[in-house]
């Protein structure tokens, strides 16, 4: 459970790097505790209160973890070498075209070709997240699996 827990102990360190199994075991923790939620509150009878979409617990649940979600996302990329400023491209135009969408500014066209644009960041996303980190120190630190290359074969 260490590994689920990781970046919530590193809330807001958006400096370093996290190794995939911490990324993957983060997103696993999310996934259930929302699915766990979300069960709570319709045998409760309140869900999809908030939006038509979520209850008050989940969407409680999903901004107290929006911050940590965002820094193990960024610290991810800093695994495989790569800016934070990635997350911008599933991120950017879905926000971009649901506010669109809920301001009914330019039409929903625009806004349906944002969200489509930000599906494919998102797919760009998934490939970046499971790709192997980078061996030993990069730009954004140390390697999180501990191995210096450069000592090793030196």
């Amino acid at each position: 459970m260490e590994w689920a827990t990781l970046p919530l102990k590193r809330y807001a360190q958006f400096t370093g790097r996290s190794r995939r199994k911490e990324y993957w075991m983060f997103v696993l923790l999310l996934f259930v505790a929302g699915l766990v939620l979300s069960i709570v509150e319709g045998i409760a009878g309140f869900d999809r209160t908030i939006g038509g979409a979520y209850g008050p617990l989940t969407a409680l649940f999903w901004l107290a973890t929006l911050v940590p979600s965002i820094a193990v996302g960024i610290r991810r990329l800093h695994d495989i070498d790569k800016s934070g400023w990635w997350l911008m491209i599933g991120y950017g135009p879905a926000i971009v075209g649901v506010a669109m969408l809920l301001l009914g500014a330019a039409g929903a066209v625009p806004a349906l070709v944002l969200l489509g644009i930000a599906g494919i960041g998102f797919i760009v996303l998934l490939v970046f997240s499971v790709l192997e980190g980078t061996r030993g120190p990069n730009a954004y630190g140390p390697d999180p699996k501990g191995e210096d290359l450069a000592a090793t074969f030196a």
